[in-house]
């Protein structure tokens, strides 16, 4: 960015102008995203690896638990001064937190982590369509399903019809999760009412987790990659993404989540050795073009409508201005002189 202050005619500016600070710090808030999306994806193949010690219950129960006890210690919510309204939001926030993971991990159980990720983010993108309600957004639509169908053979024969509806059933919990998340944040200070839903997630799986694990959530090494699970995929990504939205434009953070089926698929095939046939591999990127496309054309609408409401007041001030400039040209205007 140039400085305003610098005269066009000090000299001409030379080609190889520095990187602002400002541009510097946006680079770092994108590397700040790309790594958080690294460390969730990367968690959940570490969480499907670990399935078959602990089950999927099992390992949902580890990672919430361990988060819920990190942002706990970490952000130290208060518990008075909040109405009965603040905490409906965000038991409902904790709840669909606590079906969006349990979903999840329930898919990645019985498919590769990469089209779960990819049907999962099926859900956000529902939401950003149907907010939007630009005949654009039937083009990301169409965009977006036949991805979906290329990723299911024309009819899933290739994929757990169980786990696809899992997937989905946790793209669902996802778009509500953003909205929860948004009321969330109104309605609490910092980290508060994330760190609160955490717990209300955690108590809610606990169960669950223990019913189907018994014994097994008592293993030191189950405990110890159950929680190593937590970080990776809640605490640190979470805070990375808290950091980086200080500096980064929401839609640039949007598109950059959009990117994270093809994280997903990298990390199933680092560490699970899951290979992508050709048409899945295809099939997720259908996906993510339309989740951009859909994230871009939203961000467009709302930049040309911030543009217009700008003309619109630089318009109305410069008549006012006009206005009263003529106006103080009358009071201060000379008196006639004096011809006798």
């Amino acid at each position: 960015m140039n400085d305003p202050a610098a005269s066009p005619l000090e000299g001409p500016v030379s080609t190889s102008t520095p990187v602002s600070p400002q541009r510097r710090g946006s680079l770092g808030s994108i590397g700040l995203v790309l790594s958080a999306g690294i460390s969730v994806q990367f968690g959940g193949a570490l969480a499907a690896s670990l399935m078959p010690r602990a089950g999927a219950l099992g390992v949902v129960t580890l990672r919430l638990v361990a988060a819920a006890l990190v942002l706990l210690v970490v952000c130290r919510p208060r518990l008075r001064g909040h109405g009965r309204a603040d905490w409906g939001t965000v038991i409902v926030f904790g709840l669909t937190m606590a079906g969006m993971n349990g979903l999840f991990y329930q898919a990645i159980d019985r498919i590769p982590l990469g089209p779960a990720v990819a049907l999962e983010v099926l859900g956000p993108l529902a939401l950003s369509v149907l907010a939007s309600r630009r005949a654009l957004n039937a083009v990301w639509a169409v965009l977006a399903l036949a991805g979906v169908v290329l990723l299911g053979g024309g009819g899933f024969g290739g994929l757990d019809v169980v786990g696809v509806l899992y997937a989905l059933g946790a793209g669902a919990m996802w778009a509500a999760y953003i909205v929860f998340s948004a009321r969330t944040g109104r309605r609490f200070p910092q980290a508060d009412g994330l760190a609160l839903a955490m717990v209300v997630a955690a108590v809610v799986i606990l169960p669950m987790g223990i019913v189907e694990s018994g014994a097994k959530l008592t293993d030191p090494t189950t405990v110890a990659l159950g929680s190593a699970v937590g970080v990776l995929s809640s605490v640190l990504p979470y805070t990375l993404e808290l950091i980086a939205l200080r500096r980064l434009p929401a839609s640039t953070f949007a598109v950059l989540m959009s990117l994270e089926p093809a994280i997903a698929a990298t990390a199933g095939f680092l560490i699970l050795d899951q290979a992508l046939a050709t048409s899945q591999a295809l099939a997720i990127a259908l996906i993510i073009a339309a989740s951009m496309g859909a994230v871009r054309t939203q961000t467009g609408r709302r930049r040309r409508s911030a543009r217009s409401a700008r003309t619109a007041r630089s318009a109305e001030g410069a008549e006012r201005a006009k206005t009263g400039e003529a106006e103080n040209a009358t009071d201060a205007a000379p008196a006639p002189a004096r011809t006798g």
